[in-house]
């Protein structure tokens, strides 16, 4: 079984499997079994509703002596049975609500002399009976893709004598028991694609007798104990998780380590190049930093390196040395500079290497100006600042600021490095009338660094193809909507009514009219103002300009019109759940809306000096031209009487101050977005939130389940145009996001991170080879153990 786990992991070649399976078949299988044994086999087959490939048992069946296939192995000594490997249909659905788990462990504690127990895709559900504890010879238990449920039990710890524990692709709960390294002769631990949650035990680091160890795919956080101890370590794979931030501890023997996905940012130990016996290396999707160390590519045993999707550094030379047998790498998404070697540009066909995303000096695969990499790594704060003079006037500057300004200035100085110099003068010359006064406060500090961060959000925003934000003159808004007229009304809502309009230049807008209840003077409204200037996005309903309409007794302000783009009136929920316009949104639109309502939200929660609330909803999600996603429900902060410091109440009537408030909410329109993807997951509306819970229910046990059971709850127009492992990652974080404990649901980075993704790996799916399931063949897929082929699927 230890060499099952291996070759799934891409650490032991497939001849291994041969090796393997000689060494089970030469078994000799000539027993005579137990009457008792053999009825309990065949009451088994009748608890587990006769599956297909059971089919051959009956009364008459001699057990010991049926011919071996890869779906069932019987193996006795003794006249009882020491080896019971049931391998059902993969993508099998859960058992009729009639079945009980408990009972089906009694019966099978009937086959009291098994050693190695494996049942793997034939629906078993509930929670795992401390009934467990009865197989006290049991060595190899491997339950993997059924749909047990709930924590581990404790009575698990009582079989001593396991080795190999795979609890692969289920629903387990709760943290990662500590009381595991009770087992003292555990050598492989895979609970992959489960539900774990929390931080690992302090206690992995006394087993001693680990060879593998598989966490992949949970909801599992914090660092990682120091397992540089773990001497027989061989496999280690943590792949989508949140760990992190510093890279974990390690011993020198691993073969395989894979970090991907994580949320490491620290650098690399500069151990890694003792690693000799180190063949696979993934730590993509993290937030590395730092310099790489480039020996990685030359250590004797290294076959595998991914890297992409960080924030290394460091300069390539043409000498750099590689491994020969180093056959796949993939550089793509760091800042790297340099010139690749020739080691990694030529050799093997077979050879794959992707190095995009760089700064290097090579003519293939897009690459960034070596400008562009110096100053991400310094405003990453990854490089130091070398040979900058500063100016006698940003001295001055320096010296009459308090010490909250001097922190805003050097903010700014970063932004000035990165910023092209035509827009240096103008933004230092703003930043200088607002710091310019004697009595600064921290206050006007903070103030000034969020102005500078908006400032820096609207120079990315020149390319949106908006026009300048402006103050408009009430006769232009009443020229562009007919005096207001009644068939311009587009709607009217708690915050004052909705026109449209056309200006003069043939541009259509929509004009929102807001009645005050009391007078306020033009100067209350001149932050809220300067704050909604900056309400700009791609992927929001952004903001154009405002008109003030004052009385004439005492200029204050009666009416407030704030003018916003104009999206044609058609909804994500009435294109995907309504099927209008005859039009078919494909799996690729839907991600790469949700992608578009996940950038809108990030902005949202980061891109703003001040909270913007907001209530996501489907039908408040507008399509413009493209088709682009639009959150059209976010509230302008213009009548809020006070802006800063603002205390407010959670559901259960408690106070919250600001920041925690602002976590609350940020929680709370996760959970939004989550149900949004349900939406366009299932292709029908949402209305409640036991419906989302029911729905969310069928996503988990359709992760669970196989390719074809996925595809039976996605909406039909899209179940056969999506790749699986598309789809699962977009379930996978859809559920995340439903997590009923807030705490446990993820920031917006993560979402967005996990969507793109998705399409990614759907436009890798459009271009390739499918296997049956409808996911690109890979040469790790062939497997004599169909048990195993989509291992790499995440």
């Amino acid at each position: 079984m230890i060499s099952l786990v291996m070759i799934r992991h891409g650490s032991i070649p497939l001849s291994s499997v041969f090796i393997f399976s000689v060494i089970v078949i030469s078994i000799p299988c000539s027993e005579q079994l137990q009457s008792s044994q053999a009825q309990t086999l065949v009451r088994i087959q009748r608890l587990l509703n006769f599956p297909s490939v059971l089919s051959h048992w009956n009364n008459q069946t001699d057990f010991c002596n049926t011919e071996l296939n890869s779906s069932v192995t019987i193996v006795c000594y003794e006249e009882s049975i020491t080896q019971l490997h049931i391998n059902g249909n993969e993508g099998s659905s859960s058992l009729p609500k009639n079945f009980s788990i408990d009972s089906f462990f009694t019966t099978l504690v009937g086959l009291h002399s098994l050693k190695v127990l494996s049942l793997v895709s034939l629906g078993l559900w509930g929670r795992l009976p401390i009934k467990i504890a009865r197989f006290s010879s049991l060595e190899i238990l491997d339950i993997s893709s059924n749909f047990f449920h709930g924590v581990l039990p404790r009575e698990l710890s009582y079989v001593k004598s396991i080795q190999t524990l795979v609890l692969d692709d289920n629903m387990f709960r709760g943290p990662v028991p500590y009381w595991l390294s009770e087992l003292p002769v555990l050598a492989v631990l895979s609970l992959e694609n489960n539900m774990f949650t929390g931080s690992l035990p302090e206690s992995l680091r006394t087993m001693k007798n680990l060879r593998i160890l598989v966490l992949s795919k949970n909801q599992l956080s914090g660092e990682i104990p120091d397992l540089s101890s773990l001497t027989n370590l061989q496999v280690l794979d943590l792949e989508c998780n949140s760990f992190g931030p510093q890279f974990p501890s390690l011993g020198s023997k691993l073969v395989n380590i894979v970090l991907r996905k994580n949320k490491f940012s620290s650098a690399v130990p500069s151990e890694l190049n003792s690693y000799y016996e180190l063949q696979r290396l993934d730590i993509s999707f993290n937030k590395f930093v730092g310099p790489f160390p480039m020996s990685v590519l030359s250590l004797p045993s290294i076959a595998y390196l991914n890297i992409a999707s960080n924030r290394f550094t460091g300069m390539f030379f043409p000498n750099t040395s590689c491994n020969e047998e180093l056959d796949f790498v993939d550089l793509s998404s760091n800042l790297l500079t340099g010139k690749l070697p020739a080691c990694l540009l030529y050799g093997s066909k077979n050879k794959i290497v992707l190095y995009s995303g760089n700064c290097l000096s090579v003519g293939k695969q897009s690459q960034h100006p070596y400008s562009f990499c110096r100053n991400e790594a310094l405003a990453a704060g990854i490089l130091p600042l070398k040979g900058k003079k500063t100016s006698r006037k940003t001295i001055a500057v320096l010296v009459l600021s308090l010490v909250g300004v001097v922190g805003a200035i050097a903010a700014v100085g970063l932004i000035l490095l990165v910023l092209r110099k035509s827009s240096v003068e103008k933004i230092r010359k703003r930043l200088q009338a607002k710091i310019g006064q004697k009595n600064a406060t921290t206050g006007h500090a903070r103030k000034l660094l969020l102005d500078t961060r908006c400032m820096l959000a609207t120079k990315r925003l020149e390319t949106l193809a908006l026009p300048a934000y402006r103050a408009f003159a009430l006769e232009e808004l009443e020229v562009a909507t007919n005096n207001f007229d009644t068939s311009n009304f587009m709607g009217e809502g708690s915050h004052g009514q909705m026109y449209k309009g056309k200006l003069n230049d043939g541009s259509f807008v929509a004009i929102k009219c807001i009645k005050l209840k009391r007078r306020h003077s033009t100067h209350n409204f001149m932050y809220r103002v300067d704050l909604i200037s900056k309400v700009r996005h791609h992927h929001l309903v952004s903001t154009l300009g405002h008109c003030f309409e004052c009385y004439l007794d005492d200029s204050s302000v009666s009416r407030v019109f704030i003018v916003f783009e104009y999206v044609p009136n058609r909804t994500l929920r009435s294109c995907i759940c309504e099927g209008l316009a005859g039009q078919t949104f494909t799996w690729t639109q839907r991600m790469a809306a949700a992608i578009g309502i996940a950038k809108g939200v990030q902005f949202l929660q980061t891109g703003l000096p001040q909270k913007v609330s907001y209530k996501l909803e489907m039908a408040e999600i507008l399509l413009g031209q493209g088709p682009v996603a639009k959150i059209s429900s976010y509230n302008l902060p213009l009548l809020q009487e006070n802006l800063l410091n603002v205390d407010d109440q959670d559901s259960s009537g408690s106070k919250l101050p600001s920041a925690e408030r602002k976590k609350y909410d940020e929680k709370t329109n996760i959970y939004d977005f989550g149900v949004i993807l349900l939406e366009i997951i299932v292709g029908r509306p949402i209305m409640t939130q036991e419906e989302a819970e029911f729905v969310k229910y069928q996503l988990q046990v359709g992760i669970a389940a196989g390719d074809v059971a996925r595809r039976c709850i996605v909406d039909p127009v899209i179940s056969r145009g999506c790749a699986d492992e598309s789809l699962k990652t977009v379930m996978g974080i859809c559920i995340r996001c439903l997590s009923k404990e807030p705490t446990h649901r993820p920031p917006i980075e993560d979402v967005l991170w996990n969507l793109q993704f998705g399409i990614q790996v759907q436009e890798e799916w459009k271009g390739g080879p499918r296997s049956s399931g409808g996911s690109p063949i890979t040469p790790l897929q062939y497997s004599p153990l169909p048990r195993f082929q989509n291992w790499c699927n995440c």
